[in-house]
């Protein structure tokens, strides 16, 4: 077991989040939620969809773009870079079976230079997917995860703890990347539990600033993100796997609350997330975005609701 004492979040033996902040539920409430009565599986849905091959993104040598290729898998193309976020190109997640094909598929991407992984969940990290993206892509991964690459053969990684950074330079720029906070956990298997940190990221360019929140709860540092980084052009925010409330609030936001967190970062665009693709929780799956356009209300127009597969094309973030 590796040790971070330089790391504000980790005490004793493991990494925490702050301590006023919502605790999380411990296994008997895991129990109490799995083995409950639960609302059938939703075998009829089907998310937004649409086509892309990916050539036009990979032609992309400059314009700025962002790519929902399901789940919490975003492409963000920005200062002639390609960089994925929490890959996972997965069929199923154990027995549960994703609803769509990736939007965009491995074969077809550009050539990824970066990934963001935001923490070690399978959902959000899975095996497979980063080794079909091989050796030459940089991984930048919250504290104590690098091993789990190196042991992969994917030695180009850099560890961050909370709101430090790490800048790429290419094409004549430079992308910064800076690891947030973020209300969650972390854990694999049944013995490395909170032994990796999590958080998420802002990615920012001359040309645009991202925030991408990786799963977290409410209120986690929305607001300090947003004072330390103003002008957000894009917030890829979680609104799915929320429900049961008494069990999912500590670690997920619900789509009332990315209203709330995205008021607090003071971005221009919502870009909804973490949604239709896996069924890991006990909400319709149509419900996400019905009650994410119902809290914005007047400010639905802020709402960049992209399909599975859609890119936004935005030239100079706007």
């Amino acid at each position: 077991m590796s040790r971070y004492p330089h790391s504000q979040q980790w005490h004793k033996d493991r990494f925490q989040n702050p301590s006023h902040w919502p605790k999380r539920t411990g296994i008997r409430d895991v129990l109490r939620w799995q083995l409950g009565d639960r609302p059938a599986r939703d075998h009829q849905f089907v998310p937004p969809l649409v086509e892309n091959d990916g050539s036009l993104l990979r032609a992309n040598r400059s314009d700025v773009s962002v790519t929902w290729i399901g789940h919490a898998t975003l492409l963000i193309q920005l200062e002639g870079l390609s960089i994925l976020t929490d890959p996972n190109f997965a069929s199923r997640m154990f027995t549960i079976r994703r609803t769509a094909p990736p939007g965009v598929s491995l074969s077809h991407l550009p050539p990824i230079d970066a990934v963001v992984v935001s923490h070690n969940h399978r959902d959000h990290l899975d095996e497979a997917s980063v080794k079909a993206l091989g050796p030459d892509v940089l991984y930048i991964v919250p504290l104590g995860l690098a091993g789990w690459f190196v042991k992969r053969g994917l030695r180009r990684v850099v560890e961050l703890d909370w709101w430090h950074d790490h800048t790429v330079r290419a094409n004549g720029g430079a992308v910064r990347f800076t690891f947030v906070p973020a209300q969650h956990w972390s854990g694999r298997g049944l013995r490395d539990h909170n032994q990796s940190l999590w958080g998420g990221f802002v990615i920012e360019s001359a040309a645009a600033r991202f925030y991408f929140s990786g799963d977290t709860g409410y209120p986690a540092a929305f607001a300090e993100i947003g004072k330390r980084f103003p002008d957000i052009h894009f917030a890829l925010l979680p609104i799915g796997a929320y429900a049961p409330r008494w069990f999912m609030s500590p670690q997920h936001i619900d789509p009332a609350q990315a209203v709330l967190a995205f008021g607090e970062l003071g971005a221009r665009k919502l870009v909804p997330m973490h949604w239709g693709t896996f069924q890991l929780s006990d909400e319709p799956m149509a419900e996400p975005p019905q009650l994410l356009r119902e809290a914005m209300g007047t400010e639905s127009a802020r709402i960049l609701g992209l399909a599975i597969g859609e890119t936004h094309w935005s030239l100079q973030g706007k």
